[in-house]
């Protein structure tokens, strides 16, 4: 709690303390909102540091020839689902023919009236393996129905066989059977089916029909393949084909090629990201007379140096097996407003002419024979990248060091302030015991002064006066 002063003695305000320490903390509020301004400063660089960490991202994923491929295949066919690994794929055309789809071993039983009401009978069940492994599962009065043996069955999960109860609707009063299959499809699993004993059921369970394993058979140019499963992803180069129907003597093809649309769409993202940066550039340097350049970074050599990088980078010719080109040879050019502007469908028509020289233009061309950093010549993305890199590098990129400078200086006004307050508190402590001990003094000296004052009347008349 506040101590106040009346003007009961000391005839001070009330207030005194407060409208000295008031006057007092007038350079903390200013320390305060230039603090202020230096963190207006700094949150706009981290806007920049963002905008330029995302154009290094793109450029990371996108800037060699293999991760800015990017491929599509058209099929006439519904037989097959294809999906492109675009690390290992390459331009081609195949004829394709799915002749038999691969299967496993499998067998369905004889049917009860119920899945799990039915008795089966007690008994065991022995199959073997395609590696030749016997095993046996043995079915008591508690688990004697389908489902019941089901479960013993999938409960072993290195048993290489699955059951499952079905009902096949082909006989209504014992419509329910148990299906026995083998994991893994190929000629290579087949398995002997099971021989079954059982006694005292209410019917008699075994084996009524079977399929054995066998690969699937394709036709890859004219040429039969036979591969153990319905998914192939090892004849094709980048080609994983899923099998899904059958259609022997059927002739599909399929056809991997350069998907321009994807490509375009990559290059339209990695302007649009440059486009940001050299937005932000713009924004900040459009100043007037209303502009406060003490919260922007109007006129900020960091941000005119990284434009200036930026333009040298996007305006360098690049040298290719093809010739030396510009970006602007493939729709990329400057606007008025400088700001880039890109020509989606010229891009994509260079592209539709001559993949491999718009490539180079955008990711460079690797010189034959040379080594280290001269085996490559760079093309835009790297020029681009390395001005990027330059402006992030810590801690003496044109970004990092501004940011560390700007927060240098937030650090020094907070203990300048930390210091600051911790002298006003002393201070305030201070005056309160000063004007205390005032209101003090002054108390005692008006007490005394009474008392004198009551002292001299009851003294009688003055001396002085009787002797005129």
């Amino acid at each position: 709690m506040s101590i106040a002063f009346g003007s009961i003695n000391t005839g001070l305000p009330k207030d005194i303390v407060q409208q000295i320490m008031q006057a007092e903390r007038i350079p903390l509020g200013r320390m305060e909102e230039k603090k202020g301004k230096i963190g207006d400063k700094k949150a706009l660089v981290d806007q920049l540091n963002k905008l330029t960490s995302d154009l290094q991202q793109h450029l990371a994923l996108n800037a060699n020839g293999r991760s800015l491929r990017e491929f599509k295949v058209a099929s006439n066919s519904e037989v097959v689902d294809v999906t492109i690994d675009k690390n290992s794929a390459d331009v081609g055309n195949y004829q394709f023919e799915v002749v038999q789809l691969a299967q496993k071993s499998s067998a369905m039983t004889s049917g009860f009236p119920d899945r799990d009401e039915s008795y089966v009978g007690v008994g065991f069940i022995r199959y073997n393996l395609p590696d030749g492994e016997s095993k046996e599962v043995y079915v008591g009065p508690d688990d004697a129905t389908l489902d019941g043996i089901a479960k013993l069955i999938n409960k072993d999960s290195d048993s290489g066989m699955r059951a499952t109860v079905v009902n096949d609707g082909s006989d209504k009063d014992a419509p329910w059977r148990l299906v026995l299959s083998l994991k893994d499809t190929g000629d290579g699993k087949r398995a002997d089916f099971p021989y079954f004993y059982f006694v005292d059921g209410d019917r008699d369970l075994f084996l009524e029909f079977e399929r054995p394993a066998q690969d699937a058979k394709i036709k890859l140019d004219g040429f039969e393949i036979e591969v153990p499963e319905n998914k192939v992803s090892d004849i094709i180069p980048g080609l994983t084909i899923d099998l899904k129907k059958a259609k022997p003597g059927e002739e599909f093809s399929l056809k991997v090629d350069e998907d321009i649309q994807a490509v375009g769409a990559k290059a339209t993202d990695l302007i649009a990201k440059i486009n940001g940066i050299l937005s932000f550039i713009k924004e900040q340097s459009t100043m007037d007379e209303t502009t406060d350049t003490s919260r922007t970074l109007g006129g900020d050599i960091m941000i005119k140096t990284l434009e200036s990088r930026l333009r040298a980078a996007i305006f360098q010719p690049i040298k290719t097996d093809h010739g030396n080109f510009r970006v602007s040879d493939i729709g990329v050019k400057f606007t008025r407003d400088g700001i880039l502007e890109f020509d989606q469908k010229k891009f994509e028509k260079e592209l539709s002419e001559n993949y491999e020289k718009v490539s180079q233009i955008l990711t460079g061309s690797y010189i034959e024979g040379a080594v280290g950093s001269a085996a490559k010549n760079p093309g835009f993305m790297d020029n681009v990248n390395d001005v990027i890199g330059a402006a992030l590098r810590f801690p003496d990129g044109l970004i990092s060091s501004r940011k560390k400078s700007l927060q240098s200086n937030i650090d020094q006004i907070d203990r300048r302030i930390n210091q600051k307050q911790r002298q006003l508190e002393q201070k305030e402590t201070q005056l309160k015991n000063k004007f205390a001990r005032l209101e003090s003094t002054i108390s005692n000296i008006k007490g005394q002064g009474a008392g004198v004052a009551a002292l001299a009347a009851n003294a009688g008349p003055s001396p002085v006066t009787q002797l005129g």
